[in-house]
């Protein structure tokens, strides 16, 4: 049995970073990821002025909720925190007025989250092209209201208004008429309540307190995510055996649930409380299942699919065609260039058998999720370094 120990997760990691600096008192952070975004995101918030000590194994964030007064200038590095920081423009008493100019290295679309905000109130100016980074954000604190939120392409517009909501200076009433990714949501949920939040769920409903947020000493999770690789490599292997410690019956990331379809396909899977393992039996049944709650695993399913015995085909992945690149496309893309045979649709893929007829080069569309998730396919691709005996 092999086990891996995987870094801490980036969504655990983004969120705790923006609640530390909502709260009242100093975060520590224990085991946060390092990564080109989590470090972003970072250095953003000391561009803003928050206090912000790092060392290994543990991030220190000075809070400061309610800005002290002080107007807050900076521009943000970054791609993946885009969305949660434009939802925190400022203080929740009058007086205050930062200004925040928030720049971002890829122009995804903000349209839903920028409507959301100036129906708050919020004087949001996107300097290019509306919708879309960078923009500016003129705010004297929020004070809260009702409104309604289409979260049918990202549910980081709605996550970025749930933990604004607690430093409202009455609260927010948030009504979602669609909504993606789900398990994100309860990730942002539990998060804000370890943070003393108090939010109450009525249907599609979110209704939130205006209660700020608590220092604490938060431990991040090992990403989810990143462990569907591993997971996936286990499934494929004849003999494979991989436990992730740290994920387990408790943990908060939807996307674990990817192991639950490991084990439709015939992989052997056993979670307890301390963590998860997958066995391969050496067997992969094909299947057709809807994956828009774990859409981030996608790509690893699609990876490892043509070695199934039937079809396996992914549908309700619409919001994947929207993240560092259009990943559906990347995923039947490079399956063809491996010589297996494809179709796709708007919100689905489906991919046959098929032995990868040799090594090719993979297109990464500069997406680390293609990267990884075509690493899987080499370990059974005839002539691949992970496959081709050493010398």
């Amino acid at each position: 049995m092999t086990v891996i120990d995987i870094p801490g997760s980036k969504s655990v990691t983004a969120r705790a970073l923006f609640l530390a600096a909502a709260a009242e008192g100093t975060t520590t952070l224990l085991r946060p990821l390092v990564s080109d975004d989590t470090e972003g995101f970072a250095e953003g918030l000391a561009a803003l002025g928050y206090g912000v000590r790092r060392e290994p194994g543990a991030w220190h964030i000075e809070g400061r909720p309610a800005a002290r007064g002080r107007r807050r200038r900076g521009v943000l590095p970054g791609r993946r925190h885009h969305r949660p920081l434009p939802a925190d423009p400022g203080g929740r008493g009058p007086r205050h007025v930062p200004l925040r100019r928030l720049r971002a290295d890829a122009p995804p679309a903000l349209g839903p989250l920028s409507t959301a905000l100036r129906d708050l109130g919020v004087d949001l100016r996107h300097g290019e092209k509306e919708g879309h980074h960078p923009l500016s954000v003129h705010a004297a604190g929020v004070k809260g209201g009702a409104l309604t939120l289409d979260a049918g392409q990202s549910s980081q517009y709605l996550t970025a208004l749930l933990m604004l909501g607690p430093l409202t200076a009455e609260g927010l009433d948030i009504t979602v008429t669609d909504l993606v990714s789900e398990p994100y949501v309860e990730i942002t949920l539990a998060m804000m309540r370890a943070f003393g939040a108090e939010v109450v769920q009525e249907g599609r409903t979110y209704r939130v307190a205006p209660t700020g947020y608590r220092a604490r000493t938060y431990g991040i999770e090992p990403d989810a995510s990143t462990a569907s690789y591993f997971f996936a490599a286990a499934a494929l292997e004849p003999g494979r055996s991989v436990t992730v410690p740290g994920l387990g019956t408790g943990a908060l990331q939807g996307d674990l649930a990817f192991v639950d379809v490991l084990r439709r396909m015939g992989a052997d899977v056993e979670v307890t409380e301390t963590g998860t393992t997958v066995r391969s039996t050496g067997t992969l049944r094909g299947l057709t299942v809807n994956m828009r709650d774990i859409s981030d695993t996608m790509p690893t399913l699609a990876a490892i699919a043509p070695f199934a015995d039937g079809p396996v085909r992914i549908e309700d992945v619409a919001n994947t065609r929207v993240k560092e690149c259009d990943r559906l496309d990347a995923c039947a893309e490079n399956l063809r260039r491996l010589g297996v045979t494809v179709a796709t649709g708007p919100d689905w893929i489906e991919i046959h058998p098929g032995t990868p007829a040799g090594p090719v080069e993979i297109a990464t569309h500069g997406d680390h999720r293609i990267v990884m998730s075509f690493a899987v396919t080499a370990l059974r691709t005839p002539g691949s370094p992970s496959t081709t005996p050493a010398a």
